[in-house]
């Protein structure tokens, strides 16, 4: 099993950046975040390797940006340019997400 702790979320407005963290209990493979906005399923909406290798859906390519410090078990998301449709729970996880869910941070993009 392995624990995750998010942080780093908050009200921004459009057009606004926030850095997002995740802390994991141990050391893992290829990590991701995922987000669930209200009445959503959860999404994939970044994914790193462990050598590095990212991947992003179409709706935030260009706008997030994916790291990690393997030697501190922890991923970050960079977010810039955020867009009202961005406000939801923000989680981490492993790819695929077998393992339990954090708190997650909320995000909130409005004016």
């Amino acid at each position: 099993q392995v624990q995750f702790v998010e942080s780093g979320g908050g009200l921004v407005q459009p057009g606004g950046s926030l850095r997002l963290s995740c802390a994991a209990s141990r050391s893992t493979f290829s990590m991701g975040w995922y987000r669930q906005a209200p009445g959503k399923q959860r999404e994939l909406v970044a994914t790193i390797t462990n050598g590095g290798s990212t991947n992003y859906p179409d709706s935030v390519k260009g706008r997030f940006t994916i790291s990690r410090d393997n030697a501190k078990n922890t991923i970050y998301l960079q977010m810039d340019s955020l867009k009202p449709e961005d406000t939801a729970v923000y989680f981490c996880n492993i790819v695929p997400p077998i393992f339990s869910w954090g708190q997650g941070t909320q995000v909130t993009v409005s004016s």
